[in-house]
C-alpha cells in the first residue's frame, strides 16, 4: 500500500507538471503570464473556476456539515461556494468594461476610491488566500499520512514544487489548462470513489432518521456559510484573474455558470456522503471525519483513488493561489517584470511551506479571514454604483469592523467579549459577526453615498 500510493502520487505530480509546461505562450510577457487576456473560452473557464475553487476542504467540511447539521446548511454551503461566480460573471463583468487592462480587484478599488482602499482590499485577499494555501498543503498531509501512512512532508513538499515548477514557467496559462485536466479527473474519481463508499456503507437502519438539525440551525449555518464563502471568495484574486482571461462576455457569464453548476453538484454529492455515514452509524472518528469514515477497511485500490483525488483538488488550488498572489504582489510593485512575478512565486511558498510541515489547524485563522472580507466586500463592489465615493468606501469597511464586534459586545455586554466573539475562538462559524459585519458596513456605505456622492473633478461642491 505505501509503495502504491507514493507511486501514484509521484505519477500524478509528473502529469500535472507535464501539462503545465506545455502551457507557456511562446510571446508572453508579463501582462500574459499574469492574466492570459482575453484567451479563455467558456469550458476552460468553466472547468478552471470548479478546479481552482476545490480543494481538500471539500473532503472534510461538506461532510461534517451534512453529518451534524443536515440538508439545509449542506444547501447553504453548496449554494455558498458556487455565488461568487455569478457574482464574477456580474460584477466581474462590469469590472472588466470599466478597466478592459485591468488585473485585480484592487486595481478597480484604486481607480474608485484611491490608492489606501486598494492596499487594503489587496492586504485582505494575500491573508486569505494565504490561509487557503497552508490549509490546503496541511490536508493533503494529513491525508496521506490517514489513507497510506506516507509522511505529512513527502505531499506537502511535492505538491508545493511540482506546482511552483509549472506556474513559475507557464504563469496563469499553466494554472487553466492544469484546471481542465484536474477537473475532469477529480469529477471522474468522485463519481468512482463516492460510488464505491456508497456501496461499502453499512446499511441505514429503517428506524433511523438522518441528520437534520432544527430547521433554525439549519437555517442560521446555512446564512452564516453563504456569507462566509462568498465574500471571502470574492477576494480570491485567483478567480478575478480569470476574469480578464475571459475571451469575451460570452464565454464569462457561461463559463462562471458552468463552474457554479457543477460546484453546487460536487459539495451535494460529498455533503450526502458524510449524510450517509452519520445515518449508517460509522464511527465518524476524532476529530469527526465523515469521508474518511465510509472508506474504512476499503481496498487498496480505493485508498489510492482516493489519494489521487486529494492531490488533484489541492494542487488545482494551489497553484490558482501561487499565480493569483504573484499577481497581486507584482501589481502593486513599482519595477514589476516577468522575472521578479517568478521569483514572488517562489518566494512566497518558503513561509507557507515552513507553516504547513507543522501541521497545526489553521480554521481559526480562515474564519477570522473571511470575516475581514466580510467587512468590506459591499463597500468595494458599490464602486460600480456611480454615486460611490472614497467616504462611503472607508466609512462602510470602518463600520463592518464595528458590526463584526457589534453581536457578540450587546450579548455580553462587553467590548472584549465581542472581539473574542469575532475571533471564533472554539473555529466554529457563528451567523452573529457575518451578519453584522455585513448589515453595518453595507448600511452604512449606502447612507454615506446617499449624503455624500462622489464628486468628478471640476464639479462644484454644491452642485454635487
Amino acid at each position: 500500500m505505501y509503495m502504491a500510493s507514493l507511486a501514484a502520487l509521484g505519477a500524478a505530480l509528473v502529469l500535472f507538471t507535464w501539462i503545465g509546461l506545455r502551457a507557456r505562450a511562446a510571446d508572453g510577457d508579463l501582462d500574459d503570464y499574469l492574466t492570459a487576456r482575453n484567451s479563455q473560452g467558456a469550458s476552460a473557464l468553466g472547468l478552471s473556476f470548479l478546479a481552482s475553487g476545490m480543494g481538500a476542504w471539500i473532503l472534510f467540511a461538506p461532510p461534517e456539515v451534512g453529518a451534524f447539521v443536515g440538508p439545509v446548511a449542506l444547501a447553504g454551503y453548496a449554494v455558498g461556494a458556487a455565488l461568487p461566480f455569478l457574482v464574477f460573471a456580474w460584477c466581474g463583468g462590469a469590472i472588466r468594461r470599466r478597466l478592459p487592462q485591468g488585473r485585480s480587484i484592487g486595481e478597480f478599488a484604486q481607480a474608485r476610491f484611491g490608492a489606501g482602499v486598494r492596499r487594503w482590499v489587496s492586504a485582505l485577499s494575500v491573508l486569505y488566500m494565504l490561509c487557503f494555501l497552508v490549509a490546503e498543503l496541511t490536508a493533503i498531509g494529513a491525508i496521506a499520512a490517514m489513507l497510506a501512512g506516507l509522511p505529512p512532508a513527502l505531499p506537502i513538499v511535492g505538491v508545493a514544487v511540482a506546482t511552483l515548477i509549472y506556474t513559475t514557467w507557464g504563469g496563469l496559462r499553466a494554472s487553466i489548462l492544469t484546471d481542465r485536466w484536474q477537473a475532469w479527473l477529480l469529477l471522474a474519481l468522485l463519481v468512482v470513489v463516492g460510488g464505491a463508499a456508497w456501496q461499502a456503507a453499512p446499511q441505514v437502519p429503517a428506524d433511523r432518521a438522518w441528520p437534520s438539525a432544527p430547521p433554525g440551525i439549519g437555517l442560521s449555518v446555512a446564512l452564516t456559510l453563504v456569507i462566509a464563502v462568498t465574500a471571502a471568495n470574492l477576494f480570491h484574486q485567483g478567480y478575478w484573474q480569470r476574469v480578464w482571461a475571459a475571451r469575451d462576455m460570452r464565454a464569462l457569464n457561461a463559463g462562471a455558470l458552468l463552474g457554479a453548476l457543477s460546484t453546487v453538484a460536487v459539495v451535494a454529492l460529498v455533503g450526502g456522503l458524510g449524510m450517509l455515514a452519520a445515518a449508517s452509524g460509522a464511527d465518524l472518528g476524532q476529530p469527526p471525519a465523515p469521508f474518511f469514515a465510509l472508506l474504512r477497511g476499503a481496498a487498496p485500490w480505493l485508498v489510492v483513488a482516493t489519494l489521487v483525488l486529494a492531490v488533484a483538488l489541492v494542487a488545482s488550488s494551489v497553484d490558482t493561489l501561487q499565480n493569483g498572489i504573484a499577481s497581486l504582489l507584482v501589481g502593486a510593485g513599482a519595477s514589476a517584470s516577468l522575472r521578479v512575478a517568478r521569483w514572488i512565486t517562489v518566494l512566497l511558498m518558503v513561509p507557507v511551506i515552513a507553516v504547513a510541515l507543522q501541521g497545526l489547524s489553521v480554521l481559526r485563522l480562515f474564519l477570522i479571514a473571511d470575516l475581514l472580507c466580510a467587512t468590506a466586500v459591499v463597500p468595494v463592489l458599490l464602486g460600480l454604483w456611480g454615486r460611490a465615493s472614497p467616504a462611503s468606501a472607508i466609512a462602510g469597511s470602518l463600520a463592518g469592523l464595528v458590526g463584526a464586534v457589534l453581536p457578540g459586545w450587546v450579548a455580553q455586554g462587553s467590548l472584549a467579549a465581542g472581539l473574542l466573539a469575532a475571533s471564533f475562538p472554539s473555529s466554529v462559524p457563528t451567523l452573529g459577526p457575518f451578519l453584522g459585519a455585513l448589515l453595518c458596513s453595507t448600511g452604512v456605505s449606502v447612507g454615506v453615498a446617499l449624503l455624500r456622492p462622489r464628486r468628478e473633478p471640476g464639479t462644484p461642491a454644491a452642485a454635487a
